[in-house]
């Protein structure tokens, strides 16, 4: 894609990929038929033909000039989604998938999904789901995760809000006591060879993201979202502050660009993408610098070393 810094090839790192099989979850918890689901939402629900969805990202990313995006299976058990996308478009999508560490297939479906060779991070949401990322239940998919070269976890901290939860008036009985980005820690140290990804910045905590990012290498910070939750910070803070303090203290390296894209018609959330230039223009980063964070980071980091 052309931009101030010349051509630069753009990955996004955080797309979630809403197949057929999340929204019949959200169906059957909403008490909706799918076509009621997509009315209420005002979302396109897709076929059940799984080759359509694939196409469409692939065609929207053409249209958007984006190189490529990781797509997150968004429900526990919809791996096979993203799996079979990866297979349809391998050099266009990275998979990634959610997964509830704490259910009792989560190491099964971990060892399954690492194995296909078509899963390139496993998603963890321990305030969604209820537990540590230092409880036992987790340590069977880190071990399968460092395992596999190129495979890395992403754990969702901070504020966790799922606006179609929302929308559709479902309840999300999250628990934040197992939020904080410094419980990563210990675990990250134990894992020096296992990559791990914070999306939006810590998602409130922010000093707390940047302090496991300083002690921790293997720990890489993604830029998405609207990065809503600058608002509670007791300092005032914009997105462009939020950039400085990241590259002063975890530097260009390991910034991860991504919009948190998601539902069509609405497609690549183009707005977080020129709000993240704006900001990193402002503050004059390099081209080297804009290439590593907008896909050169990304590449690197699930390469197969």
């Amino acid at each position: 894609m052309q931009t101030a810094w010349g051509e630069v090839e753009i990955w996004d790192a955080h797309v979630h990929y809403f197949s057929r099989p999340f929204f019949q979850s959200l169906a059957t918890q909403s008490g909706r038929s799918l076509e009621e689901l997509g009315t209420a939402l005002a979302w396109e629900v897709p076929s059940g033909d799984a080759a359509s969805l694939a196409a469409r990202w692939a065609a929207e990313l053409d249209r958007q000039g984006v190189a490529g995006a990781c797509m997150i299976a968004s429900v526990h058990g919809d791996e096979e989604s993203v799996m079979d996308a990866v297979g349809r478009q391998p050099d266009r999508f990275r998979g990634y998938f959610m997964l509830n560490a704490a259910a009792p297939d989560a190491a099964e479906r971990a060892r399954a999904a690492v194995a296909s060779g078509r899963v390139h991070a496993i998603c963890l949401f321990p305030a969604m789901h209820c537990y540590s990322i230092q409880d036992a239940c987790v340590q069977p998919v880190l071990e399968t995760a460092a395992s596999r070269p190129g495979v890395a976890v992403f754990v969702h901290c901070g504020v966790l809000t799922v606006g179609v939860r929302k929308k559709l008036g479902l309840p999300s009985r999250f628990d934040m006591r197992y939020s904080n980005p410094i419980d990563l820690h210990a675990v990250a140290l134990r894992y020096p060879r296992l990559n791990f990804v914070v999306p939006h910045f810590g998602a409130g905590y922010f000093r707390e993201a940047l302090m496991l990012a300083d002690l921790c290498p293997n720990v890489y910070l993604d830029t998405s979202s609207s990065n809503s939750w600058t608002r509670y910070q007791p300092v005032p803070l914009d997105l462009r502050d939020v950039f400085r303090r990241a590259l002063d203290v975890v530097g260009a390296g390991r910034l991860l660009f991504g919009t948190d894209s998601s539902f069509f018609p609405r497609g690549w959330h183009r707005a977080v993408f020129l709000e993240q230039v704006r900001c990193l223009g402002d503050l004059g980063i390099s081209s080297a610098d804009a290439r590593s964070i907008f896909g050169e980071n990304l590449r690197r980091m699930l390469e197969v070393r």
